[in-house]
């Protein structure tokens, strides 16, 4: 319960369909800006001050479970790692995958409970044969199945999401203020939880080492300086440091950060054009495709909110090889790519490397 009006109704209905249900609230993050109000994460005081009354109201009991230091390990740190790395993480991605239904369902099954129940807006189906699916929600505006993209079958076999059904938020906003909920009408949670300020940029220069460098374009020419490669991310036009102008004197976009080199790579908008993404970290919600090393059709969803894709993916050489069937723009390295067939999440990759649909002049 994490302390928003979308767990409070999912407790909900979960304790009416005749389950055993428990509130848990997770303490992740001790940094000082996440603990005060106004914070635009979701795991502050007034977080779980606001989930134990719900927790009342229903009739269940309530425990906060301190998962600070697994979250540090697994998700902050990961994203500055990823950062130095020269990626773009998503670090939601990361907390589903490894505290909500890995640290948490472990503790949960220790103790003898037998799923996580969450708020997310997403599907469980069960086939003929008794296999669980992972299926967009009935709200495609608010689905979120594509975080929910890294769960494993084991995880979707502990897992309950009682809103999946749910024709939009406004009908859950109703039911909390029909049942006298405090969340009835509280804002969204927004930006990453652990920056509550939500200035990335400048939590970032805080936590990672940055260093001046040359902004350069495809061929290796200077064209600027930066203040700290990290601080960019594929796609951005808008704060680069230039000082040459193309030659064409059209705008130019960062195509890619190398922090190995200290470099950004700049250049014309339609270089953004994947036409390939690839990742080895990859996993299938479920049962995986019966011949994954044989081309097979589907969709690709690159971020949350972004429209699916339609692709032919393959299992190649240990990675999950993803070509778009048009260019798709701006895609990043660390980013997660989500792969559908119909509404079912088949399985998910991190993105290792991409290939631009324009090949550089040199």
């Amino acid at each position: 319960m994490s302390g928003g009006v979308d767990s409070s109704v999912a407790a909900a209905r979960a304790k009416d369909a005749g389950h055993d249900v428990v509130g848990v609230h997770l303490a992740l993050s001790r940094m000082p800006g996440t603990l005060r109000t106004g914070s635009r994460g979701c795991c502050t005081i007034e977080d779980a001050m606001d989930a134990r009354r719900v927790a009342d109201l229903i009739g269940i009991p309530f425990y906060v479970w301190d998962f600070s230091e697994r979250f540090k390990a697994d998700v902050v740190d990961d994203f500055i790692a990823e950062y130095e790395a020269g990626r773009t993480p998503n670090p939601c991605m990361r907390c589903n995958e490894r505290i909500k239904f890995a640290a948490l369902l472990e503790k949960a099954l220790a103790l003898g409970f037998d799923a996580v129940v969450t708020g997310h807006y997403a599907a469980i189906v069960t086939d003929a044969e008794g296999n669980r699916e992972l299926h967009r929600a009935a709200a495609w505006a608010k689905d979120q199945s594509y975080v929910l993209g890294v769960l494993t079958a084991e995880q979707l076999a502990h897992a309950m999401f009682p809103l999946g059904a749910t024709p939009s938020k406004a009908e859950v906003r109703a039911e909390a203020e029909a049942r006298g909920f405090v969340t009835a009408n509280k804002p969204d949670s927004y930006d990453i939880c652990f920056i509550p300020d939500g200035d990335t940029r400048g939590w970032l220069a805080e936590h990672v080492g940055i260093s001046n460098g040359a902004i350069v374009d495809r061929s290796g020419a200077v064209v600027g300086t930066h203040g700290g490669a990290q601080g960019y991310t594929v796609g951005q036009r808008r704060g680069l440091n230039l000082t040459v102008p193309a030659p064409d004197g059209r705008p130019r976009f960062v195509l890619e950060v190398k922090p190995q080199t200290n470099e950004v790579v700049v250049g014309p908008k339609e270089a953004l054009d994947i036409a390939e993404l690839a990742g080895s970290r990859f996993t299938w919600a479920g049962l995986p495709p019966q011949h994954p090393s044989d081309p097979f059709e589907c969709e690709v969803q690159i971020r949350a909110h972004a429209d699916p894709v339609p692709a032919v993916a393959v299992v190649r050489d240990g990675e999950l090889v993803i070509t778009p069937n048009a260019p798709i723009n701006g895609v990043a390295p660390g980013q997660t790519a989500v792969v559908y067939v119909g509404t079912r999440v088949l399985g998910q990759t991190t993105i290792d490397r991409t290939v631009s649909a324009v090949p550089a002049d040199v």
